[in-house]
C-alpha cells in the first residue's frame, strides 16, 4: 500500500467517525431556542445588535486566518515542488504591518463600542418613554421567584405580568444565596444578592409569553427555577391585576415565611394584598435595618 492510499484510508475513517458526532450535534442544536437572538424589547434588540457587531468585527481576523492556514498548508505541502523554499526567511515589514495594524484597529473599535454600549445599556439607567413606568420588586427564593407590585398592592410567584410598551422598573434582591434574574427575550441578566438590591429597567415591545429563568446555579432546585413573563395589552394586564386581587391569599410577613421555604417546581401563586414593607424588610434583615443598593455599596454608602 503506497502513501496516497494510506492517506485516503485515514481520511475515510475520520469521516466515518465524525459523521455520527456531527449528526448528534445537529440534532441537539435543532431543539435549541436561542431566545437572546429573538428579542422582543428595545434593550434586547440593542444587545443583539451589539453581539452581531462584535462577532463580525472579530471575524475580520478569524476568517482570513482560517483561509490562510488552509492555503499555506496546501501551497507548501511536501509534494509541491513549485513552492518557494526559503529556510532562512525571517522577516517581512509588510506582513508585520498587516498583522499588527488590523487587530489593533479592531481592538480600538471594540473598545469604543463597549464603552458606548456599556453606558447606553446600563441596567440602572431608566428607559425614556412618555408612558408611566410600572414598578416591580423581585425576590429570588429557593427555588422560585416572588414578584411584588408595590403600587398595585399585589404579588405573584413564578409569573410576571407587564403591559406592552410600558417601561418596567425592577428592584431585585435575594432571600437566599446569590442568584441571577434573566428574561432572555427582553434582555440583560442582573444578579440578586441577599442584603442588597440591584436595579434593572426593561420594556416589552410585543405581546407574548416569554421565558424567565435563573442564570446562576443556586442548588438542587436550580433547573426548575423558572417563570413566565406575560407581556399583555393594557386591557389584558388590567384583567390580570383584577384576577390577582380577586384571590383569597394575602402576603403578610407571617405568610411570607411559608412562601420562602425551599420548594421545587413551585406552582404559580397570587396574593391579593401584600405587606407594603415586605421588600424593605427582606433586605434590611441582613443589614441591621438598612437597605443597601448595590451601586451605593460600591461607593461605600447606605440608603
Amino acid at each position: 500500500m503506497n502513501e496516497i492510499q494510506a492517506n485516503v484510508m485515514k481520511t475515510t475513517t475520520l469521516k466515518r467517525l465524525w459523521l455520527p458526532v456531527g449528526a448528534g450535534l445537529a440534532a441537539c442544536l435543532s431543539g435549541c431556542n436561542l431566545d437572546v437572538l429573538d428579542p422582543k424589547g428595545s434593550v434586547g434588540v440593542a444587545e443583539k445588535a451589539l453581539i452581531a457587531t462584535s462577532t463580525w468585527a472579530m471575524l475580520i481576523v478569524v476568517i482570513p486566518v482560517i483561509i490562510l492556514t488552509l492555503l499555506f498548508a496546501w501551497r507548501y505541502r511536501a509534494s509541491n515542488r513549485n513552492a518557494t523554499y526559503a529556510p532562512k526567511w525571517s522577516h517581512s515589514t509588510a506582513i508585520e504591518v498587516v498583522v499588527w495594524t488590523v487587530p489593533t484597529l479592531i481592538i480600538i473599535f471594540l473598545g469604543v463600542l463597549t464603552w458606548k454600549t456599556t453606558h447606553e445599556l446600563d441596567p440602572y439607567r431608566p428607559i425614556e418613554s412618555n408612558v408611566k413606568p410600572i414598578n416591580v420588586e423581585v425576590v429570588a427564593l429557593d427555588w422560585k421567584w416572588l414578584f411584588i407590585y408595590p403600587d398595585l398592592g399585589i404579588a405573584s410567584v413564578n409569573q410576571l405580568a407587564v403591559p406592552v410598551g410600558t417601561p418596567v422598573n425592577f428592584r431585585i434582591t435575594s432571600d437566599s444565596v446569590m442568584n441571577s434574574f434573566f428574561i432572555p427575550q427582553l434582555g440583560t441578566q442582573v444578579y440578586a444578592m441577599a442584603g442588597m438590591q440591584t436595579r434593572l429597567h426593561l420594556i416589552a415591545d410585543e405581546a407574548g409569553d416569554y421565558a424567565g429563568m435563573s442564570a446562576n446555579f443556586s442548588g438542587e432546585g436550580f433547573s426548575d427555577m423558572k417563570f413566565r413573563t406575560l407581556a399583555q395589552s393594557p386591557d389584558e394586564f388590567n384583567a390580570w391585576v383584577a384576577k390577582v386581587k380577586a384571590t383569597q391569599q394575602q402576603l403578610s410577613m407571617d405568610e411570607y415565611g411559608t412562601v420562602a421555604k425551599p420548594s421545587e417546581k413551585a406552582p404559580v401563586q397570587y396574593f391579593s394584598t401584600v405587606d407594603p414593607q415586605l421588600f424593605h424588610n427582606i433586605i434590611a434583615k441582613y443589614n441591621n435595618g438598612h437597605v443597601m443598593d448595590l451601586q451605593d455599596a460600591a461607593c461605600g454608602t447606605k440608603g
